[in-house]
Formats: structure tokens, sequence, C-alpha cells
């Protein structure tokens, strides 16, 4: 399997509270933590650690965080020759406050931004080498379309993560292989909470992923399959839609995009909330990545 993550990197900035604050509201927090992140670096350590060839092909600012992020990715098994630093422009950060079980995240792109047509340009022939090409959207709305284009021309296929939702455009879920949103974004996308004759629409194509209450996607033979989530002690729910999507993508390309049926989408999506479930077990996004061993016990 050998899978290209065309995506974000961040440093995450997280702070611990006993709840997530209101609109003009200041409270204590616990705890301040700088660890790896950026939805595109946590998606490809989630598959590395699976056992996926995982590429990445992005930006980092030339400072300390980009330095550490390289280190970071590299020591996880992705692959960071593509990855190009930006001068005189600081590494992505999000900034996330932790609390009430769940959380809230303001992302600033810094060298993400520069992800961008002209990066493309130099790297989309790599492209036409994988399996599978994989896209959030934390890096700008054109890069994503351009890419799409790219990869509907040539036969690759496509994930698409649409977090965070602002500017999606809607065309692309026509180009595109998987798409992947939460409830929330679903409802806003698409502007209805009616999330099981959505996945009618897009068999095998639309997951939706919704939280405690697991995943939902409508099979090619007709049946809407919903595949529960684990219970578990949450502590931290940063990064748990990315190690879901990780460990989806393997099993989707373990079995072949055109060799599933129910037994293997309901085992794969099975195999993705465990490991969605055990993220949340842990404070972090890539340092918490489960390991396959622990998925499967």
């Amino acid at each position: 399997m050998k899978i290209a993550v065309v995506g974000s990197i961040n440093i995450d900035q997280s702070v611990e509270t006993d709840r997530i604050p209101r609109k003009g509201e200041t409270i204590a927090g616990q705890s301040l933590k700088y660890t790896p992140g950026g939805k595109g670096a946590n998606q490809a350590v989630a598959m590395g650690r699976l056992g996926a060839e995982v590429v990445f092909f992005g930006c980092v600012g030339d400072d300390a965080n980009g330095k550490a992020m390289l280190e970071n990715l590299e020591s996880q098994g992705v692959s960071t020759t593509h990855i190009q630093t930006i001068e005189n422009v600081p590494t992505g950060i999000a900034l996330i406050t932790v609390g009430d079980d769940d959380n809230t995240i303001i992302i600033v792109s810094g060298a993400n931004h520069y992800v961008d047509k002209p990066y493309i340009d130099k790297i989309k022939h790599y492209l036409t080498e994988f399996d599978l090409v994989v896209l959030q959207n934390e890096i700008p709305k054109e890069t994503n379309l351009y890419v799409i284009d790219f990869c509907n021309q040539n036969h690759i296929p496509v994930l698409f993560n649409p977090a965070p939702i602002e500017g999606v455009d809607m065309d692309i879920i026509e180009k595109v292989t998987y798409f992947t949103p939460n409830e929330h974004e679903a409802e806003l996308l698409f502007q209805t909470n009616d999330y099981e004759e959505l996945v009618k629409k897009y068999p095998e194509k639309l997951l939706i992923t919704m939280g405690e209450k697991g995943v939902l996607v409508q099979l090619n033979d007709g049946e809407t399959l919903t595949v529960p989530a684990r219970k578990t002690k949450v502590v931290d729910t940063t990064g748990a839609g990315d190690t879901f999507c990780g460990c989806s993508i393997n099993g989707v390309l373990k079995y072949g995009l055109d060799n599933l049926d129910e037994a293997k989408l309901k085992e794969i999506l099975t195999y993705a909330n465990a490991g969605a479930a055990l993220i949340t077990m842990k404070k972090g996004a890539i340092r918490s990545m489960p390991e396959p061993e622990n998925i499967k016990e």
C-alpha cells in the first residue's frame, strides 16, 4: 500500500480546562502543552503505524517547530522527502482547548498556506505512483480542488476529509472516492441532519462519523450500515477523527477499492472505531496514535 498525504503540519498548543469557556468568559486552565499535530500529519502517522508506505507532501516553516515536525514524522516512518521548508514563515499551529470531554480548535495556517498550486505543480507527477491520495481542509481550498481534479483526470483514488469545513466546494464529492465528514460537518455542508437519507445518495462514498453513535454508510446493495462506537473513558478527543480515517484507509486498501462487501466494510469500520476510541483515552494526537496490536486487542 502506497499512500500520498497532501496536507497540513501543525504544532498543537493544548490547554486543558474543566470546561469549554463561553463567549466573553475567562476561566483558569490546568496545563499547557505543545505536541505534534495537523490533520495531515495525524492521518499520515495513523496509517504509517499500521504498516502503510506513506509519503507526505506539504510545507513547514524555517523555525524550531518545523524542524521538530520533520524529525517527528521521520521517526514515525513517514517520508518527508517532498516537504518544503518556507523561509521566514512559521510552521502552522493549532490552538486547542480541551474540556467537557471534548475540544475546540483554532488553526493558524502559517506554512500550510504555501501548499499552493505552484507547489503542487512541482510534485503532482509523483502522485501518479500512489494507490490513494489523502486530503484534508487545513490547506488552501484551491489546492484541494487542483489536486482532486488532477487525480480525477489520472484515475487516482482520493479520500477527502472536509475538516474544517470552511470553503468546501460541494461539487468535489462527485470526483472523490471517499468523503468523510463528522455529523456536525455533514449537517452544515448538506443543510440537513437526516444522515440516513444523505448516505443513500452516495453509497460507499459518504462515511459520516457520529462520535459515540459510531459511523454511518450506505452499501451498494441498498443496505444502510451503522457500526457503533466503542464505549471508553474519554480524556481528549483530539485526533480521533484522523485516527478513524487512517485506520479506515488501511482497511480499504488491504482488501482493494473494488473488492468490498458488507462483512469487509463492517470489519474495517469496527477496527477504525476501536482505533479512534483508543486515542481518546490519552492526551494529544500524534503521540497517542494507537499501535496495531492495541487496536486488534
